[in-house]
């Protein structure tokens, strides 16, 4: 079936009011950047919904590929377009049930005539159209309420309209509508989640990740890298920012009590993510915890934390259980990369009995024994910023 256009269903941005516009165009905007490899696609926004069109079938074949994972969509049809000529809408209306699966499908026709010039009415239409497929495909079942094959036309001035497939985008809000955070990517399996959560809500994100070489590998920082790509292909630029941690984790061992040095190092995390966010002007930092997974994610261990900010942290995994957070890794692509078996800057140096209720002055008078600043400034204007999806090279431009 030759598909002339995809009609885009709004979902959440229909429920907005003055600054729907605003929406709207971002979502434009990412399906744009997203498709910018598709020369040959035009966007129409209009109030409830949006086409997207392309002289190319290949090119709207990729955009059903492509378009569950843009935020901001919450379904979309292929649509077939032919005259108001009731034999072409006959026709029509075959080809594409000739795309699909029929054998004891539940079935309609649905009409919406917008052109109220059409020589039909809404139910001769229905009717005429319903009983010409059902003479092709009599293995079909009408059902009116909830069918497996919903036969949708819209009859409009210019064309009609058809399509019978609903396919589920993304849902959310589109990228870019709600400012900016800074995630702290760890490479395991909650941070993507997190990520991928906030993008959801229309966050854009930019990355942190904390490498402590020698004591983690390349392969370590490769893996988070690679985590980095996948969350940019959600339709948005994702930056990551790798922080030499290496000095700094040292420092802490040396100074700070075994039992609440995992509380320092996260505290001193915290500060650097701070001060990342402060010059990318990010709004907010989004972390990977999960309440009372881990010592550092109790009630107690998280105030102590947050004590060094007044920056929001949004933690949206904190009351889901470890299973769900798989399935939603999983789902999105990230759980096979985020196992993959290489240390991170959080598994070397673990104590042996970190307290799980540590008190916030006690933490702080430790940690006034050493004044940590001099390394953290280090460790920010130091850093390395890695921007994903990385361009393709050209291997021959060095020939030209």
């Amino acid at each position: 079936m030759k598909w002339e256009k995809i009609l885009v269903r709004y979902g959440e941005l229909s429920t907005k009011g003055k600054n729907r516009k605003q929406f709207i165009n971002h979502l434009r905007n990412n399906i744009k950047f997203s498709f910018v490899d598709l020369p040959n696609i035009k966007v129409h926004a209009e109030r409830d919904r949006m086409f997207l069109t392309s002289t190319d079938d290949e090119e709207i074949q990729e955009l059903i590929k492509r378009l569950p994972k843009i935020f901001g969509i919450q379904s979309f049809s292929p649509v077939a377009s032919c005259s108001q000529d009731i034999e072409d809408i006959k026709k029509t209306a075959l080809e594409i049930m000739e795309s699909l699966e029929t054998e004891d499908k539940t079935f309609r026709v649905t009409v919406k005539r917008t052109d109220k010039r059409f020589p039909m009415d809404t139910y001769e239409l229905q009717t005429t159209i319903a009983s010409h497929v059902l003479r092709q495909y009599p293995a079909l079942k009408v059902q009116m309420k909830k069918p497996e094959i919903d036969l949708r036309i819209e009859v409009l001035t210019d064309a009609v309209y058809m399509m019978a497939q609903v396919i589920p985008g993304a849902g959310g809000m589109p990228l870019g509508s709600n400012g900016r955070s800074l995630l702290m990517l760890s490479g395991g399996i909650d941070s993507p989640v997190a990520g991928y959560m906030l993008m959801k809500r229309g966050v854009r994100l930019d990355a942190i990740h904390f490498h402590s070489p020698p004591f983690t590998s390349e392969r370590s920082k490769e893996k988070v890298m690679d985590l980095a790509n996948q969350l940019s292909h959600f339709g948005a630029t994702v930056r990551l920012h790798v922080i030499p941690f290496t000095d700094i984790q040292q420092s802490i061992q040396a100074q700070i009590p075994e039992n609440v040095s995992m509380t320092t190092t996260r505290r001193i995390m915290m500060k650097i993510a701070d001060l990342v966010r402060e010059e990318i002007g990010a709004l907010g930092i989004v972390t990977g915890e999960s309440l009372g997974q881990v010592a550092s994610q109790t009630l107690e261990s998280l105030t102590a934390i947050n004590a060094v900010t007044s920056t929001p942290i949004f933690r949206p995994l904190i009351s889901m259980d470890k299973l769900d957070i798989i399935d939603i890794a999983r789902e999105i692509g990230t759980y096979d990369t985020s196992i993959l078996p290489y240390e991170d800057c959080c598994t070397i140096f673990t104590p042996s009995c970190p307290k799980t209720k540590p008190k916030l002055e006690k933490v702080e008078y430790y940690e006034s024994f050493k004044d940590f600043d001099e390394l953290i400034k280090e460790a920010v204007e130091n850093r390395e910023t890695i921007s994903f999806p990385k361009k393709k090279e050209n291997v021959f431009e060095d020939l030209l």
